[in-house]
């Protein structure tokens, strides 16, 4: 089930808010376990005891650290957590891909494959280790208590609107709201304009990139002309951002109609005028964490420049890898991470003598070349395609449909907006602002309600098309 779907929108959105609403303030965290439950058994039957079973384990193993009055058990039940949770992401995403590796390389020598079954990816499995560790970290240092109840786990584990595809929600920055929280009417109609907000991108503008980047990156590489290549991952770049920061508009909303902050997980990335930058503005929810549970735990900024260039690009390279097991995602990993060093030793000093303008137009097409190492199924056609960006050749010609036309000019204002005067006064009054009088509210809800029923009517008429994270 997605947020995007007629299912999820008219049935069990509704019947849950419903449901949540008339319940009293004890039932609550019960009515939200057992809507994601049901939530992740509708897409993901199968994996539904697995993910239950970890859950389990996990609360038992840290609430066994937590008291231990010992050192070494304390780290006994700590590597047992992290082994159980790690054990099941690297099973379950990258057994297939070290399979088939080794088989590649084996084949090379003229040795016989090994024989393997294909392993299924449970959705969301990679935001739920994440949360998972965070879990298990922060009670080892003791940064926060650990959840009294199973239950209050379970919802930050499982809580539909993040478990699928973020953002990454710390467990000392929510544990307190699980337990007990203070819900105003002002949360709820923010969480209500934030979802159709994130809707909207999803539906009006994601999809519409989507059909065109899909047109031009399964099509025949080989006759693929150098305009068609720029307009098919101009497209893509789009289609990404707004498709997934779409999805973190709409579960912030969500979390906030159930009195619960999730962070912020994007602030216009496409501003960004260096990769440094970039990776404050994208993602920042992952950001945050591999810097806190990975880069500084290696030394951080504290060691010498080139151990901290190479943990720095490790990171990174890390960073690809959780994203897809795949070796164009270790490759679109490897390259942030080769700018983000770059960027260190000398290149962030070139682009501010650029100028904002100059510095800003690179950073992006960096971003765009990056995400070809993305969107591409293998590194062979990824290169061919990058190859097509600066060849300057001609061949097939996809012209854009009309609807794509339109909707690239409102991507490029939106991703852009804090660029125009007017643009910067709309952005603070809809995502800085928190406090909107009467007449405010009426205008926002009448806004977001119409924005909604345009949303919906698209989806109702459109094709299936998930949200890209969802995959990861």
């Amino acid at each position: 089930m997605v947020f995007s779907s007629t299912l999820f929108l008219l049935y069990f959105l509704p019947v849950f808010l419903l449901i949540y609403h008339i319940v009293p303030k004890s039932w609550k965290n019960y009515v939200i376990l057992l809507a994601s439950i049901g939530f992740y058994a509708w897409g993901a039957p199968k994996f539904l005891f697995v993910i239950l079973g970890a859950i389990i384990l996990t609360f038992f193993f840290v609430r066994e650290l937590y008291e231990a009055k010992s050192t070494k058990k304390k780290r006994i039940f700590t590597t047992l957590a992290i082994i159980l949770n790690l054990g099941l992401l690297g099973y379950f995403k990258y057994a297939n891909f070290f399979i088939d590796s080794v088989n590649t390389l084996i084949s090379c020598f003229g040795l016989k494959p090994m024989k393997w079954i294909e392993i299924a990816l449970p959705i969301g499995i990679s935001f739920y280790t994440f949360h998972s560790i965070t879990y298990i970290i922060d009670a080892y240092r003791n940064v926060h208590k650990p959840f009294k109840k199973l239950s209050e786990y379970a919802i930050y584990i499982m809580a539909f609107p993040h478990m699928i595809a973020g953002p990454i929600v710390r467990f000392n920055t929510i544990a307190d709201q699980i337990a007990s929280r203070n819900e105003t009417i002002d949360d709820k109609l923010l969480g209500f304009y934030r979802f159709a907000i994130g809707l909207a991108k999803k539906v009006l503008i994601a999809n519409i990139m989507a059909a065109q980047a899909d047109a031009i990156f399964n099509g025949d590489i080989l006759t693929l002309s150098t305009p068609n290549a720029w307009l098919g991952i101009i497209a893509y770049t789009f289609q990404i951002y707004f498709d997934f920061s779409g999805y973190s508009d709409m579960a912030i909303g969500l979390a906030l109609m159930m009195g619960l902050n999730f962070p912020e997980n994007f602030n216009l990335p496409y501003t960004s005028k260096s990769i440094t930058e970039f990776w404050r503005r994208w993602h920042m929810t992952l950001g945050s964490f591999m810097k806190d549970y990975l880069y500084i735990p290696l030394g951080g900024n504290r060691v010498g420049k080139r151990k901290m260039y190479f943990n720095l690009w490790i990171v990174f390279l890390i960073s690809g890898l959780w994203h897809g097991a795949s070796w164009n995602f270790v490759a679109w990993g490897a390259f942030h991470g080769l700018f983000l060093v770059l960027d260190k030793m000398f290149f962030l000093k070139v682009l501010n003598k650029m100028g904002g303008f100059l510095s800003n137009l690179l950073t992006f097409i960096i971003v765009m070349i990056g995400w070809v190492l993305f969107r591409s199924d293998s590194l062979p056609f990824a290169f061919t395609y990058i190859g097509k960006l600066f060849s300057f050749t001609g061949g097939n010609v996809f012209l854009p449909n009309p609807d794509f036309i339109r909707i690239i000019l409102i991507a490029v204002f939106f991703a852009f907006i804090t660029k125009f005067k007017f643009g910067q006064k709309l952005n603070d009054f809809f995502f800085q602002k928190q406090l909107y009088n009467t007449k405010q509210h009426i205008i926002l809800s009448l806004l977001s309600l119409i924005l909604l029923l345009l949303s919906i009517s698209f989806i109702i008429s459109s094709d299936f098309n998930p949200f890209i994270y969802f995959r990861f």
